[in-house]
């Protein structure tokens, strides 16, 4: 779980890089279209243009990468967890007795 965490930083730091870059984009159209110089706004609508599906892009798949690997983590974690209880039936069925005591006391206090 470790070994995620410089992809997550650098994934974190590329999404912040891009929304930079298409915000300033989007900053230079508006100011553009104060001026109204028609060359200069279709210029800099185009260039908008591709940087919104450059990111997009880079979003949905940011986006399916990061559903891969939760879901793969999720599966991994259940399939140990499936493990646990299969080696340790008696330690597990405690553990659950011990966890419905604390949640019937916390209820009942209520």
């Amino acid at each position: 779980m470790a070994n995620r965490t410089p992809n997550i930083d650098a994934s974190t730091d590329q999404l912040k890089s891009d929304l930079r870059h298409l915000s300033q984009t989007v900053e230079e159209l508006v100011h553009a279209t104060a001026d109204d110089s028609r060359s200069n706004v279709k210029e800099l609508r185009e260039r908008a243009e591709k940087r919104l599906k450059d990111t997009r892009s880079r979003l949905e798949a940011r986006g399916e990468r990061l559903y891969h690997n939760a879901y793969d983590s999720a599966v991994h974690q259940a399939d140990a967890f499936d493990e646990y209880v299969r080696d340790n039936p008696w330690r597990s069925v405690g553990i659950g007795t011990l966890l419905g005591i604390i949640v019937g006391f916390i209820l009942g206090r209520r």
